[in-house]
């Protein structure tokens, strides 16, 4: 075994990928390779680690030092000055929103009130590598659900926790494993989804690209604790990366006893397959998911019968989301009494953000439940770029509630954002601020609802179309009282008449703003004018 003096960690999220990490990357190899080092310095590339937004983001082992946006040019000054001789270059270290030099990354506002569980081996391990999981305690939880816990036990462990779906549902995770685990069948199945089609919403991605054996092992155990011995990992086709790292993970955890037949010596089996969608956003429905991996046409089914007890071709399905799936191994791991330890008595745990907008610090994020809104926002994403005033947040992605600056201090928990007709749902966390409009910001939305629908029931296909068309009458200076009477009763309709939760949740963003931000989308409609100038307005209002 080979020991290295130094460590360096080479951000390969996608976001990094898409600056040029990769050119990083080899010009390391090859300038280490230059300078003599290769035999005292490792070069890895390791999931994502965070801050988005400044890569390509490299850490060097042991000092933690951080370097931040390095090109390609930048690479010999790294290698001669800090591996060679201890020097830091100053020039590209990681610095506070104050321009205070970071000794470590993990000093920063940026991670300090971060609490890893799910991300705990993202940006610190190569997620290539099945022997860098196991020396993190990877697959030990399996080892023990498998040869100290009946199933049944399994099933009461995640119960306990109180872990909640974490794909927008929030459905207790324990008590859907539960109905699966009591039906009767000669078949059963597990299924990941990781169709991932919330717009700002990457955190699924990152989580498979930095730790896809954290995803695979936490299926291995769902599949034990219910019976389940086939389960197939449906991953949005664009998502090449991840695609990639599972299909590796699954071969190695194959070849080592982990997955397939007779796992570790149990006599239990479980098999494992990728089925990648076509990028159709409804498939992030579980009935519409489980439709598609048949070979049908991706749209949803009507329940009852749930999948837990009739889902794939017939017979019993958990549907379990990439982050829920990944909690599972540390519940199991340490207990859930540990799990329950952070967040919030009804939402336990942590929750994985993406931070996208306008803030200073875009990126991956995992605080725990019930930390406020405030603190996401100015404290670990740096605040508002340029100064500028906050005008909203909207949570759980696209069709998620939008929450203005009165609710900043709103503890970030599912129970407490749904009684405020919003919702943590994807993850995804989209900041604006007070130059945007939001008639503007509605109309984007309803757009891509129009887009989305698959048109199965007509509450969706027909509300989506003609939500989009009367808010952009009211963009245009056409608008008129009865276009916001019609908004909000139609609004109202389809949170309960659509047939799934993509026309459930069209009209949430569209009735938090008419709620929180009244006053600007009626000056569109009584004054014929934009407060913020971004729409066009065609012609003076109609006021009938």
């Amino acid at each position: 075994m080979a020991f290295y003096r130094s460590h360096v960690l080479v951000c390969g999220g996608t976001p990094c990928l898409l600056g040029g990490c990769r050119g990083v990357k080899d010009a390391l190899v090859a300038e280490i390779e230059r300078q003599g080092l290769t035999d005292e310095i490792k070069v890895v590339e390791t999931g994502c680690l965070g801050p988005c937004d400044r890569g390509p983001v490299l850490v060097v082992y042991p000092e933690g030092i951080t370097y931040v946006r390095v090109k390609v040019e930048d690479v010999p000054a790294i290698v001669a000055e800090h591996l060679l001789k201890g020097r830091v270059v100053e020039r590209l270290v990681y610095r506070d929103e104050a321009g205070e030099r970071l000794v470590s990354y993990a000093q920063s506002t940026y991670y300090g009130p971060q609490k890893r569980v799910v991300l705990r081996n993202c940006g610190v391990i190569d997620p290539e590598s099945i022997e860098e999981y196991i020396a993190r305690d990877g697959y030990a939880a399996l080892a023990k659900a498998l040869t100290a816990m009946t199933p049944a036990a399994v099933v009461e462990e995640i119960k306990a926790s109180g872990l909640r779906g974490r794909g927008g549902a929030a459905f207790p995770t324990g008590l859907k494993w539960s109905f699966t685990a009591k039906a009767q069948a000669d078949q059963k199945y597990i299924v990941c989804n990781a169709d991932e089609g919330e717009p700002g919403t990457f955190k699924d991605r990152l989580i498979l690209e930095g730790d896809p054996h954290s995803v695979l092992e936490g299926m291995i155990i769902a599949g034990y604790a219910v019976g389940a011995t086939r389960g197939f990992i449906y991953i949005r086709g664009e998502y090449r990366q991840s695609i990639a790292r599972m299909a590796k993970a699954i071969a190695r955890a194959r070849e080592m006893g982990l997955l397939g037949r007779n796992i570790l010596g149990t006599g239990f089996s479980f098999e494992v397959e990728i089925r990648e969608g076509a990028g159709a956003y409804i498939c992030g429905d579980e009935t519409a998911l489980i439709e598609s991996i048949e070979g049908n046409r991706g749209e949803p089914r009507v329940k009852p019968p749930f999948p837990g007890v009739h889902g794939l071709w017939g017979r019993p399905t958990v549907v379990n989301n990439v982050e829920t799936l990944a909690n599972v191994a540390p519940i199991i791991d340490h207990g859930a009494a540990w799990f329950r330890s952070m967040g919030t008595e009804n939402s336990p745990g942590t929750k994985v953000f993406t931070m996208t907008g306008d803030i200073n610090n875009e990126g991956l994020i995992e605080v725990e439940m019930g930390i406020p809104l405030r603190q996401i926002i100015y404290e670990i994403g740096g605040g508002i770029p340029g100064g500028r005033g906050f005008k909203m947040a909207q949570t759980g992605g696209t069709s998620g509630g939008c929450l203005p600056t009165s609710f900043l201090d709103l503890p970030m928990d599912y129970d407490t954002l749904a009684q405020h007709g919003a919702a943590l749902g994807s993850g995804a966390l989209l900041v604006m601020d007070d130059t945007h409009c939001i008639v503007d910001i509605i109309k984007c939305f309803q757009k891509f609802f129009a887009h989305e629908s698959c048109g199965r029931c007509t509450p969706c296909r027909e509300g989506t179309v003609r939500l989009y068309e009367m808010i952009g009458e009211i963009s245009e200076g056409r608008g008129t009282r009865e276009h916001l009477r019609v908004l909000e009763e139609l609004g109202r309709v389809m949170t309960v008449a659509p047939l799934c939760g993509l026309g459930q949740t069209a009209a949430v963003p569209l009735l938090s703003c008419l709620k929180h931000f009244r006053e600007e989308i009626e000056t569109h409609v009584l004054e014929g004018r934009c407060p913020t100038g971004v729409c066009k307005m065609g012609k003076a209002p109609v006021v009938a």
